[in-house]
C-alpha cells in the first residue's frame, strides 16, 4: 500500500486524484496540503505544511507555480519521492528541482498521459526524417479557461521532442504579432488557446511542400493525469534520489 500526500488537494487536479486513489486497493492519500482547505475530504488537509506530520511513501502534486518552492524544501527536509505535476515553473525553480534532485527522488513530467508520452517519442522519429526535408513543425495548444500558464507545459515538452529529432538548433516563436518577415526555417510556432471548458488539445503539424502530417493528441477527461500520477507515485516509492519522468514509468 502507497500512502500519498496530496499536495495542491482542494484544487480541481486534487479532486480528480483523490476519487481516483479512492478506488485504488494499493494506494491510500494520508494527507493534503493547499493554502485552503475546502474539507469535503476523508483525509486531513494542511494550509501550511509544516503542519503535516503523517508518515507517507510519496507526495503527488498538482498545485501552482508559486508553491513549487515551499513543497520541495517540505519534500527534502521530510526525505519523500515527489511526483510534480506544476508546469510553467521558472528557470531558477527548475534549478532548485535539480538541486533538489540530489536528495529526493523527483518524477517530473510536463504531461502524465500515456498517450503523451508516447506521441513524444513518436514525434523525435518524426522530426528526424521530416525537419530534414524542409517540413516546418508548428505546435497549437487548447486548454480551458482557468488554465494560468501559456504555452502549456505539454506543448514546450513537444516541441522538445521535435527540436531533438531534428537535431536541435531550432528556437520556439510564441508571437508574430509584431512581426513583418517570413517564416523563420529554424523555428517551431507554438500557438496557445484558452476557453470554456477544454481538458487539452495538442496538436503538431509538419508542413512540407504540397503535403501536411499531423499528430494530434486530445485529452477527454482529467482522469488520465491522475492515472499517470498515482502510477508514478507508485514507481517513486522507494527509489533512489534523482530525476525520473514517464518514460521510466511506461518503460
Amino acid at each position: 500500500m502507497v500512502r500519498v500526500i496530496l499536495h495542491g488537494a482542494s484544487g480541481h487536479m486534487g479532486q480528480v486524484v483523490t476519487d481516483m486513489i479512492a478506488q485504488d486497493p494499493d494506494a491510500v492519500i494520508v494527507a493534503g496540503i493547499d493554502a485552503v482547505d475546502r474539507g469535503n475530504r476523508t483525509y486531513p488537509v494542511y494550509t501550511n505544511a509544516a503542519d503535516c506530520h503523517e508518515e507517507a511513501d510519496a507526495v503527488i502534486d498538482f498545485s501552482t507555480a508559486k508553491a513549487v518552492d515551499g513543497l520541495l524544501d517540505f519534500c527534502a527536509n521530510r526525505k519523500l519521492p515527489l511526483v510534480l505535476c506544476t508546469t510553467g515553473l521558472t528557470e531558477e525553480q527548475l534549478r532548485k528541482v535539480d538541486d533538489v534532485s540530489k536528495q529526493i527522488a523527483i518524477l517530473r513530467s510536463a504531461n502524465m498521459s500515456l498517450g503523451v508520452n508516447l506521441l513524444i517519442k513518436l514525434l523525435k522519429q518524426a522530426a528526424s526524417v521530416l525537419s530534414p526535408n524542409g517540413y516546418d513543425a508548428e505546435i497549437v495548444e487548447m486548454h480551458h479557461r482557468r488554465k494560468i500558464d501559456a504555452p502549456s507545459g505539454t506543448a514546450l515538452a513537444l516541441a522538445d521532442a521535435v527540436n531533438e529529432g531534428a537535431g536541435s538548433g531550432y528556437h520556439y516563436t510564441y508571437d508574430r504579432s509584431e512581426r513583418h518577415e517570413k517564416r523563420d526555417p529554424k523555428e517551431i510556432g507554438i500557438s496557445a488557446v484558452r476557453g470554456g471548458t477544454i481538458v487539452g488539445v495538442h496538436d503538431v503539424i509538419f508542413a512540407g511542400e504540397d503535403e501536411v502530417i499531423e499528430f494530434t493528441h486530445t485529452a477527454y477527461s482529467r482522469a488520465i493525469f491522475a492515472k499517470g500520477a498515482v502510477q508514478a507515485a507508485k514507481f517513486l516509492a522507494g527509489r533512489e534520489a534523482g530525476m525520473y519522468d514517464m518514460s521510466d514509468v511506461i518503460g
